[in-house]
């Protein structure tokens, strides 16, 4: 499976490409799409769109994962941070993928352990977790590749939840099944 985790931005947007093969983990690729803060709004929107479906149509990833980003430092950063994070999901969804969306808090959990990691801890573990010689260039393609791991490592426990409710409901017809029959069969 490929999965591609997004770090949502307006001014750098992270990108990481991660494939898992017999729950074991690879690092493909990572990178940044920055925006020119001096171009008028709706340009950079439409530039992170057309970049992220380039890499997507080059990727070809199974699913996408979008962090969901809750800091801005005030009312306009989040509002375009905001508006940020929906042209990722709209290309992701654009794409025609399974998109996933993420807290910071859950990524930290998922590759560090504890979910007030710092971000040279994340990209330590992310460089650990993908065997790379070195930790990603920048934070945003270290949270990114932080974020398709996360989407990997809760996509065996949604497996594992999945066939437990699965076994489950089987289970509680057979049973009720049985009742039935007990309840109509002559003695």
């Amino acid at each position: 499976m490929r999965v591609i985790g997004i770090d949502p931005g307006i001014v750098t947007m992270g990108y990481g490409v991660v494939d898992e093969k017999n729950r074991c983990l690879f690092y493909v690729a990572s990178g940044s799409i920055t925006t020119v803060a001096k171009q008028p709004f709706p340009k950079r929107l439409k530039k992170i769109y057309d970049e992220l479906l380039a890499v997507f149509q080059a990727q070809k990833p199974s699913a996408v994962a979008v962090e969901n980003t809750f800091v801005a430092k005030n009312f306009q950063s989040a509002l375009k941070l905001g508006q940020a994070r929906g042209i990722a999901l709209l290309a992701a969804e654009q794409y025609g993928v399974p998109v996933y969306e993420c807290t910071p808090t859950e990524v930290k959990l998922a590759v560090v352990g504890y979910g007030a990691a710092r971000k040279d801890q994340v990209a330590g573990m992310v460089g650990r977790l993908l065997d790379l010689k070195s930790p990603p260039d920048s934070h945003h393609a270290a949270d990114a590749l932080a974020v398709a791991i996360c989407y990997l490592h809760s996509a065996r426990i949604r497996e594992l939840t999945n066939r437990s409710a699965a076994t489950h409901r089987l289970q509680t017809a057979e049973r009720r099944s049985a009742a039935y029959r007990r309840r109509d069969s002559p003695l």
